[in-house]
């Protein structure tokens, strides 16, 4: 049973509890309302960063912007604005059919100089390095021994030939008294055989004395062949003999110089083809960075097996070398030309693409618009290839800024090389200011300059594009004079590249 004070008791308890309920309500608006200011202010900070991003790149941020529905136009295009492209003109080649190797150059012979007697050497006759001529005297050995030795074996000669006389002498009377039988025959038997025997000590006589001077010839060393004479291999003084490892010098024969290489096996059948009928094959040697042709030569020799490991033949190459161009183990880069394709249509390596349908090549129009053409590319030679396909001689196809271009897409054709476009050089206004302003705190104003004269030069129809939005933007203070610089001589394509690059490291490093 209730009292009768239960009831207003009860209503205070529920009033409270109301209380306590709108406190909570009222603290959660709040927090909603937080939430929701705290979002509007990232969202216009994102929308301010989104138009920095923008104007740094040359159009404004929104629908077109980065990200937006138009990026896909700005990428291809930037729009309905021209994009700057490099061409070069369809033409008519004499293209080489070339097979490209490595080879290794080696002497056509080579010859290490050995002594043939043992003696003291006395005199080195030839400089290091120098070309010498077969025949050609290299070194001296002390003779004195040899001499004497010579001089021994003709004093034996010159007794036995006098014995040998006076036994023919007696030999001639045994033989008329054997005649006139007043002596015995067995007599003349024995002087005949005295005879034949002192013929023979004679001849083993001139053998020795040829012995002898062959011997002392050998003191002079002579070079065996013709050729570039090596480091010296011992010095005046020093004892020699025959069995000497390193002998005195070594000779190269270096013109003409050999070179080996290893090409395909399947180009074999051609190679035969053209040795067996006496055709010239001309070979290249270029350096290993394939830029600078050293010299020109021919095959002269094939291998008689294929390599089963590689599947290669070996070839060797001769080149006269008459200017000491090649040098023995020296490793070159090597072009062996198979035929030559007379008057092909040819265009620039860097203009053929590949797509998903296929090779092609942008072509520039008459309206300055470039529409894509296929192609089937053929043989290269050097910057060049053959292509057959829907071009013509004298067309203009895009070698440089391909990767910003559509079908239909319109260009504005500027020099391939960097240093021939327009306002590449500063002139000297602008040099005087870079070097007034070279301090860090007048940065800023010497980059504003440069992008001034800049715009001044290309025109405001390419203003979007040039270095002055990033050095008016949040980049103002961080462009030393030498990077404005930099940045005026690139193309439109290079300086949207670079501060894509700075902006995507200033993402990277969080700032």
């Amino acid at each position: 049973m209730l009292r009768p004070d239960s009831a207003p008791t009860n209503a205070a308890v529920g009033g409270a509890k109301r209380s306590r309920q709108n406190g909570k309500a009222w603290v959660w608006g709040l927090g909603i309302v937080a939430l929701v200011i705290a979002g509007g202010w990232w969202h216009h900070a994102h929308q301010a960063n989104a138009q920095g991003s923008a104007s740094a790149q040359g159009g404004p941020a929104g629908p077109g912007g980065p990200g937006g529905p138009g990026s896909a136009g700005r990428r291809f295009g930037a729009g309905n604005r021209a994009q700057p492209v490099s061409v070069e003109p369809v033409r008519l080649h004499d293209l080489h059919v070339s097979v490209d190797a490595i080879g290794t150059l080696a002497a056509n012979n080579t010859a290490t100089v050995h002594v043939q007697v043992s003696g003291v050497l006395q005199a080195l006759l030839f400089k290091e390095g120098q070309l010498v001529q077969k025949g050609q005297s290299l070194a001296r050995i002390d003779p004195r021994a040899f001499a004497a030795a010579l001089e021994q074996s003709e004093g034996a000669l010159q007794r036995d030939k006098a014995q040998l006389d006076n036994a023919r002498v007696d030999l001639k009377r045994y033989q008329d008294l054997v005649a006139k039988d007043a002596a015995p025959k067995q007599q003349l038997d024995t002087q005949v055989a005295l005879v034949r025997q002192l013929e023979g000590t004679v001849v083993s006589d001139q053998a020795a004395v040829d012995t002898a001077r062959l011997q002392l010839s050998y003191c002079n060393v002579i070079a065996p062949i013709s050729g570039r004479a090596g480091l010296k291999q011992v010095d005046l003084g020093n004892i020699v003999s025959p069995s000497d490892a390193n002998g005195v010098v070594v000779l190269a024969q270096t013109q003409p110089i050999a070179l080996t290489f290893s090409v395909p096996s399947v180009n074999l059948s051609k190679i035969a083809d053209r040795m067996n009928a006496h055709q010239t094959l001309v070979v290249e040697a270029w350096d290993r960075d394939g830029k600078t042709k050293l010299a020109e030569g021919r095959i002269a020799s094939r291998d008689n097996a294929i390599d089963l490991a590689t599947d290669t033949i070996k070839l060797k190459a001769l080149f006269d070398n008459r200017d000491d161009s090649l040098f023995p183990n020296q490793a070159v880069r090597v072009r062996l030309q198979l035929d030559t394709l007379p008057q092909h249509l040819a265009v620039p390596s860097a203009a053929v693409q590949r797509g998903a349908d296929g090779f092609y090549v942008y072509v520039v129009n008459a309206d300055q618009s470039v529409s894509a053409r296929k192609v089937v590319p053929g043989t290269v030679d050097g910057d060049w290839t053959a292509v057959d396909g829907a071009v013509q001689p004298g067309e203009s196809v895009v070698i440089d800024g391909i990767d910003r271009l559509r079908d239909g897409a319109k260009v504005e054709v500027i020099a391939a090389d960097p240093s021939k476009r327009a306002g590449a050089q500063p002139n000297k206004a602008h040099a005087g200011r870079r070097g007034a302003s070279s301090t860090a705190g007048s940065a800023s104003g010497a980059a504003g300059e440069h992008a001034d004269a800049w715009r001044q030069r290309q025109g405001s129809a390419n203003a979007a594009s040039a270095p002055s939005s990033a050095v008016s933007g949040t980049w103002a203070n961080r462009l030393p004079p030498d990077v404005a610089a930099k940045i005026e001589q690139m193309s439109p394509e290079e300086r949207r590249a670079f501060f894509d690059k700075r902006r995507a490291e200033r993402a990277a490093s969080g700032n």
